[in-house]
């Protein structure tokens, strides 16, 4: 993994400044089997970014006012949707985190988390209304949830990113690079590890290699890992 130690100097905060409160955050990591391999979809932050320029990550985002005003066309899975409230959600601002998450897939790659709703709709937000055809609408019931983590406090811009996963063997969509993500690309977990990137991402991975190997039963018992400083020490948990 390459050194990224200057530009996380850089994001921290000044000495004597208070600590920013986290903003929630979600994000996808999508899967798929191409014969022997198991590929993850990563790309690279443009270097406009202030928040982690230049490192790869997953898709994913900030949460915004309107994600919680749509209507997923299928719902969490209830054990999902239990975990994120175990977490600290209410099951709105849980939908919201995840209709973020596909949102913002979209956005910076073109892929579809989708299905049909009952009647056609109409989206203020343009985004929706190009999010397939006027059937179609947010999936949610194709997320499951292992990582929550929160940025350090002594950085200028803070966090508590929920961080999903799914199959993406079938996805729809054509995927592209945007102003958000460039050069993406299908890597194993382990080429994902020579790729420039933050320290979370890495120990993300950890958790979707575990969470591969072992194809976790969909219930409420399955333990979300945390991440998070404490007294200015790294403390990884569970929740």
């Amino acid at each position: 993994m390459q050194n990224n130690k200057n530009r996380t100097v850089a994001e921290n905060r000044q000495t004597g400044t208070k600590a920013p409160r986290p903003k929630d955050a979600s994000t996808i990591v999508i899967y798929r089997e191409q014969g022997p391999r198991t590929e993850i979809l990563m790309g690279e932050r443009s270097g406009k970014h202030s928040f982690m320029p230049n490192t790869y990550v997953f898709p994913g985002g900030r949460v915004d006012a309107v994600d919680a005003r749509i209507k997923p066309a299928r719902d969490l899975r209830p054990d999902v949707m239990e975990r994120l409230c175990r977490g600290g959600c209410t099951p709105a601002r849980a939908r919201a985190l995840a209709v973020a998450a596909v949102r913002e897939t979209f956005e910076e790659t073109g892929l579809l988390i989708s299905a049909k709703y009952d009647a056609p709709r109409r989206s203020k937000l343009q985004v929706w209304n190009d999010f397939g055809d006027a059937y179609a609408g947010p999936d949610l019931s194709q997320l499951d949830y292992i990582v929550r983590a929160v940025t350090p406090p002594m950085r200028k811009k803070r966090f508590n990113t929920r961080f999903f996963v799914m199959d993406g063997n079938e996805i729809d969509g054509k995927l592209a690079d945007s102003d958000e993500l460039l050069k993406m690309k299908w890597v194993t977990i382990g080429e994902a590890k020579d790729l420039n990137i933050p320290l979370i991402t890495e120990y993300v991975l950890n958790q979707v290699q575990d969470y591969l190997d072992t194809r976790p039963a969909q219930t409420t018992l399955h333990p979300v890992h945390l991440f998070k400083m404490v007294n200015g020490k790294r403390v990884f948990t569970t929740e």
